[in-house]
């Protein structure tokens, strides 16, 4: 070995089940709630992600959703309404090292959020960014959000909503997300899949969790996640595979050039017609499309990863590979006295 080699010791990774990433505090959502799923489902995927608690973080807004830090036995920061993105990319630069997911819902992140949002994606930051779409305000009682549906009757929109409202998907792949995935709280499983293949990505993954809010919006999914609905109306997307659904695969999709993604019928068309996923498509343009296939979330709605593909992580493009001059200088001010000059 030459003298300017080195070698670093792998650090170990414990054995960890789900106990150990829940946190002391008791959880304290409406009885019902989807979040209890969802918070489970993450606890339970976490021991297979190969990290250690002390080496993950939980970035909350303001929300429902925004309680995952303190129920979470890992670092964790409760921040300000849709600010969640922006202070999640400040720990990711600061520390590479670090695991950083984002947990809000579909107000925090697409309001006020929406602009750290954005930007998060298209800087390809190294996230896992989880969007909980429940298509109402919950924690302030019941108002219309960016996703409720048009003529959505609430609090705030006495004589319904007006608004078109934003397909999350649709926003992400907009924005050149390298990950993109749908998910529903009605299945432990598959989020707990979701949520694993999200954090091996390197860059920005962006997961939808469509979710129930039983006091606000109940039953905002039924008529695609329960139990009785899904094999008519959840497309599963498989890496490869032409996308089929239905009994006996009786449904599929195919690209028509002037309405986009389409549901057919698989007796009506060649299997030649129907698209074949392929997640790791360089132009988001086919997985812009299938995301636009159930704007309403009342038809046949694809589940699972649309995107996943490999770009430069953000801070990684230009690596540092000597401390920048001016680090010392700053963290000497910061431990100095309550004033400093600047020369």
């Amino acid at each position: 070995m030459s003298t300017t080699e080195t070698t670093t010791t792998p650090v170990e990774i414990p054995s960890t089940t789900r106990a150990d990433w829940q946190s002391d505090q008791e959880v304290r959502w409406c009885p019902g709630c989807g979040d209890y799923t969802i918070l489970a489902a993450l606890q339970f995927a976490l021991p297979d992600m190969g990290v250690r608690r002390e080496d993950t973080v939980v970035v909350g807004g303001i929300g429902c959703a925004a309680r995952f830090p303190y129920y979470m036995n890992t670092y964790g920061v409760h921040g300000i309404h849709g600010r969640a993105p922006a202070i999640a990319t400040g720990v990711a630069l600061a520390n590479p090292d670090l695991s950083v997911f984002v947990i809000g819902g579909d107000g925090d992140l697409l309001s006020i959020g929406g602009n750290h949002l954005l930007h998060a994606l298209r800087r390809n930051v190294n996230l896992t960014i989880l969007l909980f779409n429940n298509r109402i305000y919950g924690l302030t009682k019941g108002q219309y959000s960016p996703t409720s549906e048009q003529g959505k009757v609430t609090k705030s929109s006495p004589q319904g909503s007006e608004d078109a409202p934003l397909i999350p998907l649709s926003v992400a792949l907009g924005a050149d997300a390298t990950f993109v995935a749908r998910t529903h709280d009605m299945d432990r499983k598959h989020m707990e899949e979701v949520f694993k293949r999200a954090h091996q990505h390197r860059g920005a993954a962006f997961v939808e969790v469509l979710q129930n809010c039983n006091v606000f919006n109940n039953h905002a999914y039924e008529q695609i996640t329960a139990r009785k609905n899904r094999e008519d109306m959840i497309i599963p997307l498989t890496q490869g595979e032409p996308i089929r659904f239905g009994p006996d695969g009786s449904k599929g999709v195919v690209l028509d050039p002037k309405h986009g993604a389409v549901v057919v019928d698989t007796a009506d068309v060649s299997e030649d017609d129907l698209l074949v996923h392929d997640e790791a498509r360089d132009h988001p343009s086919v997985a812009f499309a299938l995301s636009r296939l159930s704007p309403n979330m009342d038809e046949p709605t694809p589940m699972g990863v649309f995107r996943a593909v490999d770009k430069p992580v953000y801070g990684e493009r230009n690596p540092v590979t000597e401390q920048p001059p001016g680090r010392q200088l700053i963290t000497d001010l910061l431990h100095s006295g309550s004033t400093w000059t600047v020369d």
